[in-house]
C-alpha cells in the first residue's frame, strides 16, 4: 500500500503575525582591533543577530543574515577596527539596509578578553579574563551602541560575618579583655563570614557609540565586589586577598550599589541620557540557591538619586 506524504506547505498558517526578533545566534568568528602603538587584541566572537519581521512576511532571509556578519568582519580584519561595540552597529546599520521590510536590526557580540596583570602582593605576573559584552540596535531613528563586561570577584556575606563577631565579642569577654581593646581587635581583624565567587556585570548604552574606555568599565565592575581575584596567587597574595574581602564585606545589593556610585564618579563625561545596566549574580557557598540583584537606569537618574 502506498502512503502519500502530507504537504508540509499546506500545513503552515496562512495568517502570520509580526515578530519582533528572529534571527540567527551561536555565530563565531575571528574578530581583530587594532590599538595605537600597540599589538591588536584578537578576539574569538560569539554573535546573535536579529531583525524584526512584520506581519506581512512569513520569515527573514537567513543567508542575509550570514552574508552581512561575514562581510562586516572581513573588513574589521582588513581595516582598522577599535572599538567591537561600533562593530556591532556597522553589521546592525547593514542588516536594516540590506532588509527592506525590516524596521529594526540588532546585533549582539560576546568575547573573552585576557588582561595582564600583577599579583597584589607578592607581584608576579599573571592574566585575568573578562567577557566582554557588546552590542547594537539599528533604526531609521538612528543607532544605539552598548560595551561593557561581566567579571568575576569575590564578596563576603555581612550578616555571617556580624555573628562571627559577636561570638568573638562574647569570647574575648569571658576572657576578661577590657570593651576598647576587644573593638579595637575586631576592628583590625575582620571576622569570618562565608565567602562565595560573584559575576559583576556592567554595560553602558548611548545613542551612537559610547565614550568609554572598556577598561575603566571592568575596573569599577571588579571594585564593586568585596575583593578581586587572580589566577595565580602565592601565599601573601591569598592572605591579601582574603582580608581585604572580609574587610569590605558585601551583599549582592551592595555590589551593585557600589557600581552605582562609581559609574557616577568615573562616567561623568556622559549625558544624562546614557543607560547603564548594573548586575551581581553569586555561587552561594552555604546555600543551594544563588544570590542576584540588577538595575537598568538612566546615568541622569543615578545622579540625581546620588544628590538626594
Amino acid at each position: 500500500m502506498s502512503h502519500q506524504l502530507p504537504d508540509v506547505q499546506a500545513s503552515q498558517p496562512d495568517v502570520t503575525v509580526g515578530l519582533s526578533q528572529v534571527g540567527v545566534t551561536g555565530v563565531e568568528k575571528l574578530v581583530k582591533i587594532a590599538r595605537d602603538g600597540k599589538r591588536p587584541l584578537v578576539l574569538m566572537a560569539e554573535f546573535e543577530v536579529f531583525v524584526d519581521l512584520p506581519s506581512g512576511r512569513k520569515g527573514i532571509d537567513m543567508s542575509r543574515n550570514m552574508q552581512v556578519i561575514d562581510e562586516v568582519l572581513e573588513a574589521a580584519v582588513s581595516e582598522p577596527a577599535y572599538r567591537v561595540e561600533d562593530m556591532c552597529g556597522d553589521a546592525a546599520e547593514r542588516l536594516l539596509a540590506k532588509h527592506e521590510y525590516t524596521t529594526t536590526a540588532e546585533v549582539r557580540m560576546t568575547a573573552e578578553l585576557v588582561v595582564r596583570e600583577d599579583t597584589p602582593a607578592s607581584g608576579l605576573a599573571t592574566q585575568s579574563t573578562a567577557q566582554i559584552i557588546a552590542s547594537a540596535t539599528a533604526t531609521e531613528d538612528g543607532t544605539r551602541e552598548e560595551i561593557g563586561a561581566e567579571v568575576v570577584g569575590m564578596t563576603v556575606c555581612p550578616c555571617s560575618q556580624g555573628m562571627s563577631a559577636s561570638r568573638a565579642r562574647d569570647v574575648l569577654q569571658d576572657l576578661a579583655v577590657d570593651d576598647d581593646t576587644i573593638e579595637e581587635f575586631l576592628e583590625k581583624v575582620p571576622q569570618p563570614g562565608h565567602s562565595q565567587r560573584g559575576h559583576a556585570t556592567l554595560t553602558v548604552e548611548t545613542e551612537g557609540s559610547p565614550d568609554v574606555d572598556l577598561m575603566d568599565l571592568i575596573d569599577i565592575a571588579r571594585d564593586s565586589m568585596s575583593a578581586r581575584i587572580y589566577n595565580l596567587a602565592k601565599r601573601p597574595d591569598e592572605d591579601h586577598m582574603t582580608y581585604h574581602a572580609h574587610a569590605n564585606a558585601k551583599f549582592v545589593e551592595d555590589c551593585v550599589r557600589s557600581m552605582a556610585e562609581m559609574s557616577v564618579e568615573e562616567l561623568a563625561h556622559l549625558s544624562d541620557d546614557a543607560v547603564v545596566h548594573m548586575k551581581q549574580s553569586n555561587d552561594e557557598s552555604i546555600h543551594q540557591h544563588n544570590a542576584h540583584a540588577e538595575r537598568e537606569v538612566t546615568l541622569g537618574q543615578l545622579r540625581d538619586e546620588l544628590d538626594a
